[in-house]
């Protein structure tokens, strides 16, 4: 649809237009601030509209492990014709005719110049669902959706259908009320697949359009909307290359009249047919319902208004009033690469829920799952549930465990680190990661994953009442908790709550944690606190779990881990109140602030009983208090700039962590935030808008403020947490 609105040159603009409203999840940014990539995605599909930040690096893309680095073409000519003012988001200085004649490097595009609108003359208003960009009288607004996906158990075919329509919707805005003369204006991108051309969309029912072979499109809705394929900006618009041809820029334009306001509504679509997995063949479950672009094209701009209205609701819920402008902007920001990274693949049986890890694109990394577990139960329950179902019946494993001094033992039911890399399936019992003989990245984490199943079951099954479930997995639960027990120690006198035993798959390496990049203070699992607490947690899940499936032993056994834990956590501390990194190991001189995390599934599972101060508990809780109180200070575990400092003894800090850590300390501990914690939001902020980190949208893995490991992630939708309410 396009809409004009004509008044008078006089007139600034149209009386009847409704006055700018900025949704309460949305903050605005303005000059360099707004120049940061981020991901509009459709949910289930792994793709991108990858922008924002200066240059060709963003663009559409698919199942890629960063943005294309393509241009974006948003702009509109200048009032006196003399040149073309764009978004700043392409290479001023390619020419794709260069590829065919050496003698036109360095030439430009035909026509006008195209002019890159300063960062200073941009503002942006930024949302979980809504991106908007404005710079004097162009604007332009992409809206995409915040990830909720219906259980198709439960839902319409046509609900389904429309939360997965793989699109992005747009709008281009130009206010030419008070000019003299008309103006073109234009949205385009540059192709970046290889194995495709560009060309001009005719004959989709009206639409007009541009694609790259069957995979993207740009399209509108309005017959005065033009398309054309071409070598630059200028000759599509002069039409000097008729329209179609070689050339890798697609470009949809319009004429504003003088005098009148002009909104043209696009989309962006995504499309990729037949299997696209190896290993377990799968294609997008989207296919289902819509067989090709033509289709995708056809629903994104026929419910244009429903889609983008419905999606402004989802993102109104998250947000809260007391959120402060740099915790929106890093939720809406987390969300917004969470989905980008997510698939929903159909084998032809079932469906199957995939998380990529984002620029390792590493297939339901199980320790990513259990931080987004918390994003996911909020908005789709049955996906947790989908995943965990798929760890139970191909991604798990018995085992051998050996102790320190090499005896061997039997181990029992453990799970792998992930189900595969980049669209192809691991075989059963095996992941993409993992290596034996290692001690640091790369080597198991089997007690780990054995941890994050075991908590992600309890958790889904406590927020959703989903008692068949838990049922159906009574012993396979009751099996994770002996594995669990015998890690600990296979001899019962022995045991002290903590990991003691390595499984044998390391060969004569040791386990590592999540934190596999960081030094022993946070990478090591045996004997680690970070993981010590974690198993508390989950002993403390486990109990009231078993003993509702009829487990009697088991929730018995549960309880006497999470005594023995606790005890040994209490008898570790030292003279300063602070907690080892590693409690047997005093060489390990850091001290860390994720020896608390554990605490929050216990609170998420409503076992609030356990973190009561004055409770059974009430001693651990407290020396976790104390502990982060001692650690949380300048100098140990807080960068120079405010932001939180994972471990005292490593540069790199995680912002899905410190968003996790933020929510125990606040809403558990019942530490205040104060101005320290404003100042550390703020720094959190800045690392992600930092011009080093720009093109990676959000990213996790920040080594002194600057984005080394862990980019274009999904993991950061732990700030999720900072919604929930007081308890």
């Amino acid at each position: 649809m396009l809409d004009i609105q004509r008044v008078g040159p006089d007139r600034a603009r149209p009386a009847d237009e409704p006055p700018h409203e900025r949704p309460d999840d949305v903050v605005e940014l303005v000059g360099p601030d707004a120049i940061f990539n981020a991901h509009h995605s459709p949910v289930g599909a792994f793709a991108s509209v990858t922008l924002g930040a200066t240059g060709a690096q963003g663009g559409l893309g698919i199942g890629l492990e960063g943005p294309a680095g393509a241009d974006v073409f948003i702009g509109v000519e200048s009032v006196d014709g003399d040149r073309f003012d764009l978004l700043p988001f392409f290479d001023p200085g390619a020419d794709d005719r260069a590829r065919y004649d050496a003698h036109l490097v360095g030439a430009g595009g035909d026509g006008p110049p195209l002019r890159p609108v300063p960062a200073e003359a941009i503002t942006r208003e930024f949302g979980a669902s809504r991106d908007t960009w404005r710079s004097a009288d162009l604007t332009f607004s992409l809206f995409s959706p915040v990830g909720a996906v219906p259980d198709p158990d439960v839902h319409t075919e046509r609900e389904v259908a429309d939360a997965l329509l793989p699109a992005v919707l747009a709008e281009l805005t130009i206010d030419n009320t008070t000019g003299h003369r008309p103006r073109r204006a234009f949205v385009g991108y540059t192709g970046a697949a290889v194995d495709a051309a560009m060309w001009r969309v005719d004959g989709w029912d009206g639409l007009v359009g541009v694609a790259q072979g069957r995979a993207t499109a740009l399209v509108s809705d309005s017959t005065d909307v033009h398309g054309g394929v071409g070598f630059s900006v200028g000759g599509i618009l002069a039409d000097a290359e008729g329209g179609a041809g070689l050339g890798r820029i697609g470009l949809l334009w319009t004429m504003v009249p003088a005098g009148a306001r002009r909104t043209v509504r696009l989309a962006f679509c995504f499309h990729q047919p037949g299997l696209v997995t190896t290993g377990i063949e799968a294609s997008y479950a989207y296919a289902r319902h819509f067989p090709g672009l033509r289709d995708v094209a056809a629903r994104a701009l026929g419910d244009f208004e429903a889609l983008r209205g419905r999606w402004a609701v989802d993102a109104a819920a998250l947000t809260a009033p007391d959120l402060s402008e740099p915790r929106r902007f890093q939720l809406a920001h987390a969300v917004r690469s969470y989905v980008g990274c997510t698939q929903l693949l159909d084998d032809g049986d079932a469906l199957r829920w995939v998380v990529n890890e984002g620029e390792y694109r590493m297939i339901n990394t199980l320790d990513l799952a259990v931080d987004q577990v918390f994003f996911e139960l909020r908005h789709s329950p049955w996906l947790v549930r989908n995943v965990l179902d798929a760890f139970a019946e191909r991604y798990r494993y018995d085992d051998e465990i050996h102790a320190p001094d090499g005896r061997i033992a039997p181990g029992g039911v453990a799970f792998t680190h992930d189900m595969g890399v980049g669209n192809a399936f691991a075989p059963p019992g095996r992941s993409a990661y993992e290596r034996p003989r290692l001690r640091g990245c790369f080597s198991y984490m089997a007690h780990e994953e054995l941890l994050n199943w075991t908590l992600c079951a309890a958790l889904y099954v406590a927020r959703t009442g989903d008692h068949r479930w838990r049922d159906s997995r009574a012993e396979l639960l009751g099996a994770a908790l002996e594995s669990l027990a015998r890690r600990d120690d296979p001899e019962p006198a022995h045991r002290t709550g903590v990991m003691g035993w390595d499984t044998a798959r390391t060969g004569d390496g040791w386990e590592i944690t999540t934190y596999d990049s960081l030094d022993p203070s946070l990478g090591r699992a045996r004997g680690s606190v970070y993981l010590a607490v974690k198993s508390w947690a989950a002993y403390v899940c486990l109990g009231p779990l078993l003993a509702a499936a009829g487990n009697a032993p088991g929730a018995a056994l549960a309880a006497e881990q999470a005594r023995r834990c606790a005890r040994t956590l209490v008898a570790a501390v030292r003279p300063d109140g602070v907690l080892p990194a590693v409690l047997d190991d005093p060489s390990v001189r850091g001290r860390v602030v994720p020896a608390i995390e554990g605490l929050v599934y216990p609170w998420f599972a409503g076992v609030t009983d356990a973190l009561d101060p004055a409770g059974e508990y009430g001693e651990l809780v407290v020396v976790l208090r104390r502990h982060l109180d001692a650690v949380l200070v300048p100098g140990m575990c807080l960068f120079d700039d405010g932001g939180w400092r994972l471990s005292s003894s490593s540069g790199n800090s995680w912002l899905s962590k410190i968003y996790l850590a933020q929510f125990v300390a606040e809403s558990i501990l019942g530490r205040s935030p104060g101005e320290a914690g404003r100042v550390a939001d703020e720094a959190h902020a800045r690392w992600l808008r930092d011009p080093r980190n720009a093109r990676w949208a959000w990213s996790d893995q920040m080594h002194d403020g600057l984005a080394l490991g862990s980019r274009y992630y999904p993991r950061g939708v732990t700030a999720v947490l900072w919604l929930e309410p007081p308890r």
